[in-house]
């Protein structure tokens, strides 16, 4: 069954972004939690990448191995869900819902890492590629979902976009 067309105007910044660039972002995050564990737990708890990595224990300890596949899994439901299911609809509906959920679990997301304390969220330039996934990715996914929801660049109102 060949992909249906969106019955509405999707812009082509919101096809590539939630259709292409997001969906292999979620991969590579998937790759990294579950094929290499103790890199992606070293760069998320050393938020400036000139610091020197923190103990991690070799082997992981069975339950941050398992905790890490799941989260695995989740990045590759993330990019299922976005690169398959929105493809598959031309019904606006479900891809107002889907990215509402999405935006829902990127505050999540930015959530889970305050123990690095306030300044991952705006320290930018301490930023190391994990804290730029972590935090400044999720600042463009959340931005790209809310302008979406707000049917900022669907044309009409923004009352007709849920129709």
């Amino acid at each position: 069954m060949a992909p249906s067309q969106p019955a509405f105007t999707l812009p082509r910044l919101y096809s590539l972004f939630f259709l292409s660039i997001e969906p292999l972002s979620a991969l590579a995050g998937a790759y990294y939690a579950h094929v290499h564990p103790t890199t992606y737990l070293s760069l998320t708890h050393s938020q400036i990448s000139s610091a020197p990595f923190p103990t991690i224990p070799s082997p992981l300890p069975l339950s941050t191995t398992i905790a890490l596949t799941q989260l695995a899994n989740l990045y590759l439901l993330f990019a299922l869900n976005e690169a398959l299911v929105l493809r598959s609809t031309a019904d606006l509906r479900v891809w107002r819902t889907l990215l509402f959920g999405l935006l829902v679990a990127d505050f999540g997301h930015l959530w889970s890492v305050k123990a690095l304390g306030t300044g991952i969220y705006w320290r930018v330039w301490e930023w190391n590629s994990m804290a730029w996934g972590n935090v400044g990715f999720v600042y463009v996914g959340a931005a790209m979902r809310m302008c979406f929801l707000g049917g900022v660049g669907m044309g009409g109102s923004v009352g007709e976009k849920g129709k």
